[in-house]
């Protein structure tokens, strides 16, 4: 049966009801930028998680994945550090060519370039790979539309990104989403939350969310704070550095709004955006894992760590259909490839962070973005924003509730100042 938005989790108890059977009391979320699955974590089905659905790899240890080129196919390629070189795109485009229809075989046509294809192993990303090696990661975790950051983030945010298919500073100016945003929901019902930024709030996407509920966006280092004094409020969503002059944030970075939390944030880490060093994007999120892993609220924290949307970079996996948010099309030009919010983004990677994560775990439930929002509705009973947050898969099979293998927290790998993880620039 497909719930409808505003429909309640569970009908039979009162708004605002807290689900004991989940086995937290903070959820902390961190959403990076622009990296697959296959990307970042390709190499795991040979590095300890044979479960883990990455790339195929012959006897040698070569990859066999590959796509059609300018000169014959192009197989995938292990980067060799955590530079970026920028040759890749995630436009709406681009990104149903990349797909083409389940195919997956139009990343290297359609940027004329090889750099997709490629893949960072282990000793590059250690931080990447341990952390998805210690706790449960997805096989199946979509980005919620087959486009860019804004749209993304808005289904983060608000369960749709009602017509957004581009990152654009035109699209700033939209009204709020017709059902309002998953901080609405949590405000109505008195329940705790803030926004941690390191630079640019990236809630800015939906302006009308700093207009509303700037009090509670707040810097990365409160964040770091409230972890070591056990304070962490019951919703967190902790971002690393937009970067105003990247893509994504110098649209942003010139939103009016923010000039009230002006000279708050200081840059501290960046989010992995080509042609970002992936290094700094490492060592930012390994530091709020730790935080997290030692904080006298371990116990009762859970963690979601994933990214926005492919970038651009190869996956195999075709994204399967999806439930359309709402009766909001996509504003598509003539220029633009059909389609609507109907099927889901290329794989990102996901992993759970939680003393009840499954050690080393795998699942393949599907998910996508609006499984945070389904996790933060069912844990305190809240209307549902549209029916594709109201129809989404929480992230409890990444958990073992009965069982708190990683009460005590578990040593996660960081980045090298130098060799292969350390950077290039």
């Amino acid at each position: 049966m497909t719930r409808e938005p505003y429909s309640l989790p569970f009908p039979d108890r009162p708004v605002g009801t807290v689900d004991e059977a989940m086995p937290w009391d903070h959820l902390v979320v961190v959403m990076m930028e622009n990296h697959s699955f296959d990307n970042v974590l390709g190499a795991l089905p040979r590095s300890g998680k044979p479960r883990a659905d990455g790339l195929s790899f012959d006897a040698s240890g070569t990859p066999t994945n590959s796509n059609p080129g300018r000169n014959g196919p192009v197989r995938a390629f292990p980067f060799s550090s955590t530079a970026q070189a920028g040759h890749v795109s995630q436009t709406w485009n681009a990104t149903h060519e990349q797909i083409d229809g389940g195919k997956m075989d139009g990343f290297v046509r359609s940027v004329n370039s090889e750099e997709p294809m490629g893949y960072y192993p282990p000793e590059v990303l250690p931080f990447a790979y341990s952390l998805a090696l210690t706790f449960t990661v997805a096989n199946c975790w979509f980005g919620s539309a087959p486009c860019q950051t804004y749209a993304n983030r808005r289904f983060l945010m608000a369960g749709t990104a009602y017509g957004n298919v581009a990152s654009s500073a035109a699209s700033l100016s939209d009204p709020p989403p017709p059902n309002g945003t998953i901080f609405d929901r949590l405000d109505e019902q008195e329940i705790s939350w803030r926004e941690y930024a390191t630079d640019v709030p990236q809630s800015a996407i939906i302006p009308s969310i700093i207009e509303k509920h700037g009090a509670h966006i707040t810097t990365v280092k409160d964040f770091y704070d409230d972890c070591a004094a056990g304070t962490l409020p019951s919703v967190s969503f902790v971002d690393p550095e937009v970067g105003v002059l990247s893509n994504v944030g110098k649209a942003l970075a010139n939103i009016p709004l923010l000039g009230k939390l002006a000279g708050r944030f200081k840059a501290l880490g960046g989010d992995e955006e080509p042609p970002q060093d992936m290094y700094y994007g490492e060592a930012w999120a390994h530091r709020v894992i730790e935080a997290v892993l030692q904080s006298p609220a371990w116990p009762r924290t859970l963690l979601i760590y994933t990214y926005d949307e492919h970038g651009g970079y190869f996956d195999h996996v075709p994204p399967p259909p999806a439930i359309e948010p709402d009766a909001i099309p996509p504003r598509l030009t003539p220029t633009h490839v059909p389609g609507a919010y109907d099927i889901y983004g290329p794989r990102v990677p996901a992993v759970v962070v939680s003393p009840y994560s499954k050690p080393n775990g795998v699942t393949n439930v599907v998910h996508d973005h609006t499984s945070v929002l389904a996790t933060i509705e069912h844990k305190w009973n809240l209307p549902a924003l549209t029916y594709r947050d109201a129809n989404a898969a929480t992230v409890m099979d990444f958990l073992d509730p009965k069982r708190a293998a990683l009460m005590s927290p578990p040593p996660v790998q960081g980045p090298s100042d130098t060799g292969p993880s350390g950077p290039t620039n």
